[in-house]
């Protein structure tokens, strides 16, 4: 693949369209995958916090949430759900999720799954874009393709 196969840096979806091949249904087992990890570590972190964290659950909830998606995806472009589903995310020069990107990705994703309206234009850029991106992707310029050693 050369630069001018691409767009942003990344696969251009007409003539690299392997990298988007069902990655929008990919991207909902991941969820599914990644929202029962985290309510796992959430119920195991909870006695740490002598059991004062009940009281606190929807935030303690969120805390694990941004951290688990931040740290996972800073450190492979993946969650762990997301290597299951063998997928990644990539910025807008092709390349893996740094700290920050991952950071800003997690707390946006957390932020328009708060509200319906987010999470729907969310689920529709998802079926209607060409890279399948959700909000959180069109607004930093990532995508998350399909995971292909060669790229």
């Amino acid at each position: 693949m050369t630069m001018t196969d691409t767009e942003w840096g990344l696969p251009d979806p007409d003539t690299h369209a392997e990298f988007y091949a069902d990655v929008t249904s990919k991207r909902l087992i991941a969820f599914v995958i990644d929202t029962i990890l985290i309510i796992i570590l959430t119920i195991l972190i909870i006695p740490f916090t002598a059991f004062i964290g009940l009281f606190f659950i929807g935030f303690l909830g969120l805390l694990v949430n941004l951290t688990y998606r931040t740290l996972t995806l800073a450190a492979k472009s993946a969650t762990p759900g997301m290597r299951v589903m063998a997928i990644e995310f990539r910025n807008k020069d092709g390349e893996r999720l740094g700290l920050g990107t991952a950071f800003v990705h997690s707390a946006l994703f957390a932020i328009s799954m708060s509200m319906v309206a987010p999470q729907l234009v969310s689920i529709l850029l998802m079926l209607t874009s060409r890279r399948g991106q959700g909000l959180s992707d069109f607004l930093l310029g990532t995508a998350a393709i399909n995971k292909v050693s060669t790229y």
